[in-house]
């Protein structure tokens, strides 16, 4: 199986925490054939960096696969967001041929504008209350411990991944009303740069959608449900949710043969 697109934009990945989904990530990025790939933040997360660090080998297998993607011609480029933020001191720096940008237009096969960003700087929890942000963070960790053992219980009964703390965050009215508010901020900035729409990450939630003649894209995250945005060699964005697709019971029968003592392991 192949996935043939012009442009890959996948985000919130957030190595080094018990969270990230990096399995699924690889097996992604294994599937996909693309001329440019957007990390559009949150990458590797530094917050928890300072609190403790967690990678498994599927982690480094990320970073590894990212880079050899640019060896053989990929354009990628690293939009960081606010839980890497360090990497902003690197804008304009290539790092093993992958290019740092504070943001970038990106123009698709069809002739549209895009503004590329991981749009942190529309929060204005993090902008302006940082601790009431490292707060939430910590209460949101919380919520994905718990998503994690559901996910395995549901792994063991040989079913598909299932995100509990997207559901959960979907049902509190006030995440509903952030989620509105911060898309329209977006939205606001795209129409000020002159640009026919905008494509971000950082809230956790997948969506296409026209905002007063803006198109606002999100790409979503691999801690919770696992999508991306593809550009079509027309120029058509498509939100790709590969845990529906794939889910983890169909990844580890595929593996099963491959894979000593039942490990995940992709090239």
């Amino acid at each position: 199986m192949t996935l043939s697109c012009r442009t890959v934009f996948i985000s919130d990945v957030h190595l080094g925490t018990r969270g990230c989904q990096a399995e699924l990530l690889l097996d992604f990025i294994k599937t996909i054939e693309c001329e440019t790939l957007f990390l559009v933040g949150d990458i590797v997360d530094g917050w928890m960096l300072k609190r403790g660090w967690r990678w498994p080998q599927a982690h480094s297998d990320v970073v590894q696969k990212v880079l050899r993607l640019a060896r053989k011609g990929v354009t990628v480029i690293y939009v960081p967001g606010n839980h890497d933020d360090r990497v902003r001191d690197f804008c304009g720096v290539h790092f093993g041929g992958v290019l740092v940008a504070r943001d970038f237009i990106h123009v698709a096969a069809d002739g549209k504008r895009y503004l590329v960003t991981h749009g942190d700087e529309f929060d204005g929890i993090v902008e302006k209350a940082k601790w009431l942000a490292y707060l939430g963070d910590y209460a949101y960790r919380t919520l994905l411990t718990v998503n994690t053992q559901w996910n395995t219980l549901r792994r063991r009964l040989g079913l598909g991944y299932w995100s509990l703390s997207a559901f959960v965050k979907l049902k509190v009215k006030n995440a509903v009303k952030f989620i509105d508010d911060f898309e329209h901020a977006v939205a606001d900035e795209a129409r000020r740069r002159g640009v026919d729409g905008v494509i971000c990450g950082h809230i956790h939630h997948a969506e296409m959608r026209e905002i007063d003649g803006i198109l606002y894209v999100n790409d979503g995250d691999w801690v919770e449900s696992c999508t991306a945005v593809v550009e079509h060699h027309d120029g058509t964005l498509e939100v790709v949710e590969w845990a529906k697709a794939r889910g983890w019971s169909m990844l580890e029968r595929e593996v099963r043969g491959a894979a000593p003592s039942g490990v995940l392991a992709f090239a």
